[in-house]
């Protein structure tokens, strides 16, 4: 049997699992305080969070018989390292129309 293999864009990318980064990027929450914030079951959002473990996204730890989830946020800055250029390729065109807007306004 193959092994399904996701990466972290593919666990972003939908967004009930976006919603509960979210959540837990505020604090840790175990697995039914995150499914009370949404109308599906409990196991799917279970899943949801099976994939965030998978791609390291969450972590998992266990505080008596409660599992708490919470952000990696070391795996989250691969995904702002990704972006980053892309930012900064939108900064520079922004700041090329302001100069243009304010030399347009200027010759007015």
């Amino acid at each position: 049997m193959l092994e399904t293999r996701r990466d972290i864009f593919q666990a972003i990318a939908d967004p009930t699992r976006r919603a509960i980064l979210t959540l837990i990027a505020l604090q840790a929450m175990t697995p039914n305080a995150i499914a009370e914030h949404f109308d599906s079951s409990r196991q799917a959002v279970s899943k949801h969070i099976q994939i965030l473990i998978e791609c390291k996204l969450v972590d998992q730890e266990l505080t008596g018989r409660e599992i708490y989830y919470h952000l990696n946020p070391q795996k989250m800055k691969e995904v702002a390292d990704w972006l980053e250029p892309f930012r900064e390729l939108w900064e520079g065109r922004y700041r090329k129309l302001d100069k243009l807007l304010a030399n347009l306004k200027n010759k007015k």
